[in-house]
């Protein structure tokens, strides 16, 4: 990561979390009245392979004590009411505000994977994650929603696993490094204004 570019997520970071902390605070107190405990998603993510952070989310799901992998349709049955709404919204990842203020994420690049897929795509994510992991980013901004119609057809862990490795995550990863090779403050800036209008306008279409 540049300096200009961690410069830029510092400020912006500290610039939302002004009015966006009463967003969380009014969020956080309506999981506690209707869901209850724990409030917040914590799961191990590599921001570079052997180094693992803790990424921060809103709880959607009901708690279970073993959960792993990508959330297909057998998984469908634990997001809560509430978590559908933050999901869609995507305010379920505003915690993720105090990862970029850490330093583990940036508000641009690949998603942070599991541990399980950096240990079998070892080479792949060597050069992926030379960018710091980001909220939202060139894979996630293109092919987010073509990823959720081909979860929603896996109705089994097995059918999810191998359609997210097969199909999945080695577009996913050439959209990754397609980023890594072109990334600009500018490119950064068109990803941000797109999830965002993405997630205000269902449909919206993306500008080049």
């Amino acid at each position: 990561m540049t300096l200009g570019k961690r410069l830029f997520d510092v400020a912006l970071a500290l610039l939302l979390l002004v009015p966006l902390s009463v967003l969380m605070l009014a969020v956080a107190g309506l999981l506690l009245v209707f869901e209850g405990r724990p409030i917040l998603y914590v799961s191990e993510r590599m921001r570079a392979p052997g180094q693992p952070f803790q990424l921060i989310k809103f709880r959607t799901m009901t708690a279970v004590e073993k959960d792993a992998g990508a959330t297909g349709a057998h998984k469908a049955w634990r997001i809560t009411r509430l978590g559908c709404v933050l999901r869609r919204t995507r305010i379920d990842e505003l915690p993720q505000l105090f990862n970029i203020l850490k330093g583990d994420m940036s508000f641009v690049g690949p998603r942070p994977p599991l541990r399980e897929y950096v240990e079998r795509f070892p080479r792949r994510y060597t050069q992926v994650l030379r960018t710091r992991p980001g909220v939202t980013g060139l894979a996630t901004l293109i092919y987010h929603a073509h990823e959720d119609r081909i979860m929603a057809r896996c109705h089994s862990p097995e059918a999810t696993e191998a359609a997210y490795y097969r199909r999945c995550l080695p577009t996913k990863l050439r959209l990754d490094l397609i980023y890594q090779q072109r990334r600009t403050l500018g490119l950064d800036l068109w990803i941000i204004f797109n999830t965002v209008m993405t997630v205000i306008i269902p449909g919206w279409k993306r500008r080049r």
